[in-house]
């Protein structure tokens, strides 16, 4: 409602620029969005090879994709106080600098720094998850906000498919630690474009430096203070503990078989690390055309429908994982399909039972963040599990069991909802 309001708002030369198709913000936001999940799933094909250099066990080595998750969990609020403080332009710009900042530290010898620098890395890019959205909803006409959406999604899956599908090649030449910090060139670009759009502003005469009130108006409805009554009753309603369940499951699913998923095709194939990479990259690549899906659907038929289709896809996924693993090219594109369209799904169902655009954020708010902290544990519990157990098989039937989880609250929660 507030972005839709804040589409047609504005004075001067303010209000001649939003008419247009803003380009070169949808561009930066997109090239932006490469840097958003890239970083933590670039260490997922030299996973191995760190554990390996740096004596660490499976559990220890998965803290580095453990680690950005529960910053999403965690700081959240600082994001709407830096939003809040700098505006939404100087926020997606100080979300770049510091995923670049963490790629530095990330690079500096010893596994500390490595953590220091995916923890920093996490920060920027709760900024980021925080900020798009709103300056999505502030700068795109109306009718393009869920085309752009989808774009942006697709985008933050792409950057994981490029830095999945070769990290592990580009490290076979330079060796890990300088394959991770390669990847610095995305953010720079991302720098770099957002920094001309800051400066075309500055040209134009828009101030760039806060945030108006329209903006504050978005961005508190996006991540708000909300008095206790009304979190009282949001947190008195069934479904948003089933959406929190359905998002928890889906979280924890996707980050353990992210985290892990080059090191169980090289063990079920025999490839090496690189051609383990490339086969794990369809995950995050077939996830590019997954937020597109359910739209398309649901604007047809009951939200139901794409439910249980996003639902059947998870279990196809993790069931036959675990089943009939030499089909594992077919799992993994049902697997792609089914994370990047579940939170499509689950968000939809969000929207359409909320009565407010600040009870959708309360419910935003609970949902994720009981979420993340699960997603972060899932990749230690997997590794100690494999450590464990000396194979995969256990680990898998522990994501068999969160998709079921996935699925029973997923059709439970859809089922309150009224289309």
């Amino acid at each position: 409602m507030a972005a839709r309001a804040a589409a047609g708002v504005g004075v001067g030369r303010v209000t001649t620029a939003r008419r247009a198709f803003p380009w070169l913000v949808v561009a930066g936001v997109l090239v932006a969005a490469l840097s958003l999940r890239a970083p933590i799933l670039a260490v997922t094909p030299v996973l191995r090879d760190i554990a390996r250099d740096h004596a660490l066990d499976a559990a220890t080595v998965s803290l580095l994709t453990t680690l950005p998750v529960l910053m999403f969990a965690a700081f959240t609020p600082l994001a709407a106080l830096v939003i809040r403080r700098a505006g939404l332009e100087l926020a997606l710009l100080s979300c770049l600098v510091a995923v670049a900042a963490g790629t530095l530290i990330r690079a500096l010898p010893g596994y500390g720094w490595m953590l220091v620098g995916m923890a920093v890395i996490g920060v920027g890019i709760t900024v980021g998850n925080v900020v798009v959205p709103v300056i999505i909803g502030r700068d795109v006409p109306p009718h393009a906000v869920s085309t752009v959406t989808a774009a942006y999604t697709a985008a933050l899956n792409a950057g994981s498919l490029v830095t999945t599908l070769t990290t592990a090649a580009i490290a076979e030449v330079t060796g890990w630690p300088l394959a991770l910090l390669l990847w610095i060139s995305l953010t720079v670009l991302g720098l770099a474009l957002w920094g001309l759009h800051l400066w075309r502003r500055h040209a134009a005469g828009v101030r760039a430096a806060g945030p108006s009130a329209v903006e504050l108006e978005i961005t508190t409805a996006t991540v708000p203070v909300i008095p206790a009554e009304q979190s009282r009753r949001v947190l008195r309603q069934p479904i948003v503990w089933l959406l929190l369940a359905t998002f928890a499951c889906q979280t924890a699913a996707y980050y353990g078989m992210s985290t892990w998923l080059p090191a169980i095709l090289g063990d079920l194939t025999g490839a090496d690390a690189a051609a383990a990479g490339a086969l794990a990259s369809l995950f995050q690549g077939v996830a590019i055309i997954g937020p597109f899906i359910v739209p398309a659907l649901a604007r047809r038929l009951p939200l139901v429908v794409p439910a249980m289709l996003i639902a059947a896809c998870w279990l196809a996924f993790a069931g036959g994982m675990l089943l009939a693993p030499q089909l594992f090219v077919l799992w993994v594109v049902f697997g792609g399909i089914a994370h990047a369209g579940g939170f499509v799904v689950i968000f939809t169902a969000m929207v359409d039972v909320s009565r407010s655009p600040t009870e959708t954020a309360t419910m935003s708010a609970v949902v994720q963040g009981g979420a993340y902290v699960a997603g972060a544990a899932s990749a230690p519990v997997i590794g100690l599990l494999h450590d464990a157990t000396g194979g995969w098989a256990v680990p898998q039937a522990a994501i068999v069991a969160l998709t079921v989880g996935f699925a029973v609250c997923l059709l439970a929660a859809v089922a309150r909802v009224r289309r």
